[in-house]
């Protein structure tokens, strides 16, 4: 596509004061303007509109068109260094660097770049290290979205529209192969980013004003009474996989999440008039819950006491290392259904259940 660049001046008469106005300034980009003021002011008898310039050799105008052409070249300059570094420019981009305005909000990828770096400073603190890495991944796929839409290295912030919005969806959808859940979950990020950027007066319209992305609802899974009664009663040969499904059942009997077992201590071993409980809080939310321990819940973690490392309950590994281990332990047992460790939380009751085989 063929880049048009032009820089002019003129003189703003309606300002018109004894003879004399102040002399503005035109950057037009691909047909886009913005203007400035040169903080010159010039007789309108000495202006040459044609020429935009001072007209005469008289001291007075060469100190006019002297200052008018350091700030041509000014702009020429600031040009040159915008499209090299961000592969484009825009009107208000060369203005800004003109006029020395810092904008963190002044591209999409720069201001994704500054979120990601700041959010990186709180991982381990107050954030996941695993939404750390899902916004490095959004960034990804928007360069390569630019990049392979609008052959271009980056976007301006004032530049994005509903169109580009919806361009976006129809990548994630089509090219990176996305579910709608995963649009939802990646689009979300972007959202929050250009919304901030509104709401700061970055821009003056939000370009998600009329873009609503939901996430796929699927009806949830969980384990009958049988199937997991099939589980607890297999003969498993690998101490690992008896060790996995162990600390499976002990989340369907806790309805403890995954990061918050692997997270449990003996300080969270409390007893509680002769009962003993977990007294923790969610690593997520850091929302403070207790829970009171079954007899076979508590026989799980006295199982494993010997092969404790330091105070942890229980030593294992991440949760895809986890979800393989369920995955190849469903097959042992003949169960069809796509097994991960979320759907220990989705048990509502054991009635009868027999949990005397991990009591022993």
């Amino acid at each position: 596509m063929r880049n048009t660049f032009k820089v002019l001046f003129y003189v703003n008469s309606s300002k018109e004061k004894n003879g004399v106005a102040p002399i503005l300034g035109r950057i037009t980009v691909n047909g886009q303007a913005a203007q400035f003021s040169c903080k010159q002011t010039v007789a309108l008898s000495l202006w040459d509109a044609k020429a935009n310039r001072a007209k005469g050799k008289g001291a007075e105008a060469q100190k006019i068109n002297h200052a008018l052409d350091k700030i041509k070249a000014k702009i020429i300059e600031h040009y040159g260094q915008i499209r090299e570094r961000e592969g484009f420019a825009t009107a208000e981009m060369v203005k800004n660097a003109y006029q020395g305005i810092g904008n963190e909000y002044e591209t999409l990828l720069s201001a994704f770049d500054k979120h990601n770096a700041d959010f990186s400073k709180r991982v381990g603190k107050d954030r996941a290290k695993g939404t750390y890495h899902k916004y490095c991944i959004v960034r990804n796929h928007l360069a390569n979205f630019i990049g392979s839409y609008y052959k271009r290295k980056d976007m301006a912030m004032k530049e994005l529209t509903e169109d580009f919005i919806r361009q976006f969806d129809i990548y994630l959808r089509t090219e990176v192969g996305l579910s709608p859940s995963g649009v939802w979950m990646y689009t979300v990020p972007l959202k929050m980013i250009v919304t901030r950027a509104h709401c700061d007066g970055h821009l003056h319209r939000n370009p998600f004003a009329n873009y609503h992305a939901s996430p796929q609802v699927k009806e949830r899974q969980f384990l009958t009474e049988e199937e997991l009664q099939t589980m607890i009663n297999y003969p498993f040969s690998k101490p690992s996989f008896a060790k996995m499904r162990d600390i499976f059942v002990f989340g369907c009997l806790t309805g403890i999440s995954f990061i918050d077992i692997k997270n449990l201590t003996t300080d969270n071993l409390v007893n509680i008039n002769g009962n003993w409980w977990i007294v923790a809080k969610r690593k997520k939310t850091k929302i403070p819950f207790r829970v009171m321990l079954l007899d076979s819940a508590l026989r799980i973690i006295e199982r494993y006491e010997p092969f404790r490392k330091g105070n942890y309950l229980f030593d294992f590994l991440g949760n895809q290392h986890a979800n393989r281990k369920l995955k190849q332990i469903a097959k042992a047992c003949g169960i069809e259904k796509h097994l991960v460790f979320h759907l220990a939380r989705h048990r509502k009751s054991f009635n009868c259940m027999d949990f005397s085989v991990l009591q022993s």
